[in-house]
């Protein structure tokens, strides 16, 4: 700990920084708490949809080697044109929220293509679109997860530096100036004791 000096100045400074300091790790536990509930949130709802993803590519894999048919290739209608994204603003940070997923029109001749291509293509597009979705989500609980590290230093630091830090110096302050202060009564006892006996010594005389 740095040496302070004793002084009423810097008690009124010591002061005032540890009622800031009091004043502001409320703010910063109340964020932390929303942080940590919206990480919890982010992370039930990838779940979710990783297992819905899961059970898609289970019907796909079942039907996957029709894709095989040299009369249509269905990859040129599963090319993402464009991924639409919001924000959403958790405690302070601005994080990314899917919202919608653009691929080219599937144009191609009706009565050359096997029965199964409409379902096909709609059946991986919803599989291309929940893994866009994943990843916007992990980009969301990347960005949240550093702000709750960010957040979680920054309480401990008021917590278990700043606050005790500032106490103590207080505690130190009020001790050196009630010292200095019975210091000072007990020399101004002395000077009334001694001027009491020289005024004593000047009635005998």
């Amino acid at each position: 700990m740095p040496r302070i000096k004793l002084t009423k100045g810097e008690f009124k400074k010591q002061r005032d920084a540890l009622k800031q300091y009091e004043r502001y790790l409320p703010t910063l536990q109340l964020k932390k708490q929303q942080l940590q509930l919206e990480i919890l949130r982010q992370l039930n709802i990838f779940a979710e949809k990783k297992h819905s993803q899961d059970q898609e590519r289970k019907l796909i894999i079942s039907w996957i080697g029709l894709l095989e048919d040299p009369v249509i290739s269905i990859k040129p209608y599963l090319i993402i044109n464009k991924i639409t994204t919001g924000l959403k603003n958790i405690a302070g940070v601005d994080i990314p929220i899917y919202e919608n997923i653009e691929f080219p029109p599937a144009e191609y001749d009706l009565f050359m293509a096997p029965l199964w291509v409409d379902a096909a293509i709609d059946a991986l597009r919803a599989y291309v679109s929940v893994e866009a979705q994943l990843s916007v989500i992990e980009r969301g609980l990347a960005l949240l997860k550093y702000e709750l590290r960010i957040t979680t230093q920054r309480v401990n630091l008021f917590e278990k530096v700043k606050i005790p830090e500032a106490k103590e110096n207080i505690r130190l302050i009020k001790i050196y100036i009630g010292d200095q202060l019975s210091n000072a009564v007990g020399r101004c006892k002395i000077a009334k004791r001694k001027i009491e006996e020289l005024e004593l010594e000047g009635v005998g005389v």
